[in-house]
């Protein structure tokens, strides 16, 4: 990655040690099946973050200065399986040294990874997928690592809810829990939406946002655009009351396909970031501790672990 430090910020804001906010960013396009570029994703959005105003109006903030780590870019290719075993790996490890942990891709199947190292660290995790699209093949073109299956996993292992889906496949209908799906024609027609999501929620929530989410009206840049989608104000809505009523774990944001003639997608993307850690970290003072309340390896009297999620010697903390 070309960038230096998150948004141009300065280095003091910028350290591993210091920062509360760790930023993964992950440029992967490897199975993605009609418009190539999402690996093209994270370098477009951290150009576009370079050139944003880092104080947010409507939380008055500068959230920047609760420290932001920009990590190594992963960058395994090999397989979409090797993949998703270092996105895993990778945010677990930076979740276990007590940092809010968010990725940027990058295409879809990378949230399989993100998703399954929060789920082994956090209680009761709710994963909130927002998308135009269900992503719930078991299995798509001979590997369960597809973008089409990004949610698959967690709708088995964690409370999926489902936001904005305009988009399907006949054969997801027999996984998709259809109380915990918001269909975008459905949402059009119902005021109440919002707080209806807000109830299918647990404590405990992880986001995964799918660019494509939004109408392409104001966000065309995106490997599979479907019409019908968010608008920016209820999306801010949105998420603020979800930040606000909710412990938001970490989240991810995906499938930004940049195109050289049209930067306002990556400008959206830039912004979209920027307010979730707004809303994320709204009133919290810049010397504050962050504790992200993971759940660690209790040894009891016995010497045997107590309860807890990690299973092996390296998942210690």
């Amino acid at each position: 990655m070309s960038t230096k430090t998150y948004a141009g910020i300065p280095q003091q804001y910028a350290a591993l040690e210091t920062s509360k906010i760790v930023l993964i960013p992950v440029p992967y396009d490897g199975t993605s099946t009609w418009q190539k570029g999402a690996d093209k994703g994270p370098d477009a959005f951290l150009d576009a973050s370079e050139n944003m105003e880092l104080y947010d109006i409507e939380t008055q903030s500068e959230v920047y200065k609760q420290g932001v780590y920009l990590a190594d870019a992963i960058t395994e290719n090999s397989s979409p399986e090797a993949m998703v075993d270092a996105v895993h790996k990778t945010t677990k490890d930076y979740i276990k040294r007590n940092k809010f942990v968010t990725l940027f891709g990058g295409e879809h199947s990378i949230s399989i990874g993100s998703i399954r190292a929060f789920n082994e660290c956090f209680d009761n995790l709710t994963v909130l997928h927002i998308d135009a699209h269900a992503d719930l093949r078991k299995e798509y073109e001979g590997t369960k690592c597809n973008h089409a299956c990004a949610v698959y996993e967690a709708s088995q292992n964690t409370n999926l809810v489902q936001v904005g889906i305009r988009s399907m496949d006949i054969a997801e209908t027999r996984v998709m829990d259809e109380e915990k799906v918001f269909f975008a024609h459905d949402m059009v027609k119902d005021e109440y939406w919002i707080d209806k999501v807000i109830e299918a929620l647990g404590e405990n929530v992880f986001i995964t946002f799918d660019l494509d989410a939004f109408d392409p009206s104001i966000l065309p840049s995106t490997g599979t655009p479907e019409p019908g989608g968010l608008l920016w104000y209820e999306t801010l809505d949105f998420l603020k009351q979800v930040f606000e009523e909710k412990n938001v774990v970490g989240f991810d944001i995906v499938e930004l396909c940049p195109k050289e003639d049209e930067k306002s997608s990556d400008f959206v993307a830039a912004k979209l970031y920027y307010k979730m850690l707004s809303y994320k970290f709204e009133g919290v003072e810049e010397g504050d501790d962050y504790e992200n309340n993971f759940n660690i390896s209790i040894p009891t009297d016995s010497g045997k672990k107590g309860n807890s999620k990690f299973n092996t010697e390296e998942d210690e903390y």
